[in-house]
């Protein structure tokens, strides 16, 4: 029952979030089929990319069968439609045919870009995904890794000048936005340091060879952006684990082990450690949606070419198809992502009963 609440609860969620980008976008000014072609399309031109792409068709309809892209399920005309499964811009299967209409099973269908021809919005973000992937999992190991370690340390040595330092420099972390944050640290590890640090102020993660002739993986265009994009919830982590480590100190079980002889170390890491973790892993959902907030500067910045930086990028040219498939993606992934954690936060409190 609790797995079936939770499932109409994820669906009702991106049912919310489609529909709002749709509403967004529906009334920006501009007629869609003129930004596709540019302003030396002519009328008949502009008439069959609206029948094409159903642009004439009214807003109710056209929300209709935005919701029947995206649904997994969904049920199409045979016929040659904007949204008719003649114009093979789906790749589904089957289910059983209801007429002049087919059941099918098939991949969200998230439409073609106005500004890249041919090319379908599924196509780009699978091209970008990826690297804003790898650049969010190595800021979040970087603030778990050092948050937690800077936690341990702040709260054993509570009141000294490490704690003041390290809670003057979480403050501080916390306090930069992410953009001033990409300038500043591009243009010291960048700029002034190259000599040193052998790091560039841009990069992505692909990069052509010398001769133009192939991609090759440039670990170090990582380490800037990941570092910059980590800040933020490092500086959270530091601050909770140390108030967490600090409340569990006076707990029963901590005193019975002090008083059993057990050394520091083991009281924090075998007895302290995995309930301090417990509201750190609650933060760590809501900062990741601010990492990828976050992460829309720092990449465009950095010319990390990730999910951010596409979303700019379409911005600046009103890529409308782009921008709401890259919106509803990332809202897609903060809702699984959430789920993850709630479920991580049951394991390390078993008193927590999901619903």
């Amino acid at each position: 029952m609790n797995f079936l609440k939770r499932i109409s609860s994820i669906l009702i969620t991106l049912w919310g979030v489609a529909t709002i980008v749709f509403l967004l976008f529906s009334v920006l000014p501009g007629d869609p089929a003129q930004m596709m072609l540019g302003q030396n399309a002519n009328s008949e031109e502009l008439i069959l990319i609206q029948q094409k792409f159903g642009f004439d068709q009214p807003v109710l309809k056209q929300y209709t069968s935005y919701l029947n892209d995206l649904s997994p399920i969904s049920i199409h005309p045979q016929a040659h439609d904007f949204n008719g499964l003649s114009t093979n811009q789906y790749s589904y299967t089957s289910i059983f045919n209801l007429g002049e209409r087919v059941l099918v099973l098939k991949w969200p269908y998230l439409r073609e870009s106005f500004q890249k021809s041919g090319v379908q919005v599924s196509q780009v973000i699978q091209d970008t995904l990826p690297n804003t992937a790898i650049l969010a999992m190595a800021a979040l190991l970087i603030a778990i890794c050092f948050g937690i370690l800077f936690g341990i340390l702040s709260a054993i040595f509570v009141h000294s000048p490490i704690d003041r330092i390290l809670q003057l420099v979480s403050t501080m972390g916390m306090s930069l936005p992410s953009f001033f944050s990409a300038i500043l640290v591009a243009w010291i590890f960048g700029f002034l340091l190259h000599e040193y640090t052998s790091l560039d102020m841009t990069g992505s993660l692909y990069v052509l060879n010398d001769l133009g002739e192939s991609y090759h993986i440039a670990w170090k265009n990582l380490v800037l952006p990941a570092f910059v994009l980590g800040i933020r919830p490092l500086a959270v982590v530091t601050q909770l684990m140390r108030n967490a480590l600090l409340d569990e100190w006076n707990r029963a079980y901590v005193k019975t082990a002090r008083a059993k002889g057990l050394s520091m170390s083991v009281i924090i890491w075998k007895h302290m450690l995995k309930n301090a973790l417990n509201p750190v892993i609650t933060a760590l959902s809501g900062w990741f949606a601010s990492m990828l907030a976050g992460a829309v500067f720092v990449e465009y910045i950095f010319g990390w070419n990730g999910i951010g930086k596409e979303i700019v990028n379409a911005l600046n040219v009103l890529d409308v198809p782009v921008l709401m498939g890259s919106v509803l993606t990332v809202s897609f992934l903060f809702i699984m992502i959430n789920q993850v954690v709630d479920l991580l936060y049951a394991y390390l409190d078993p008193k927590v009963q999901l619903n």
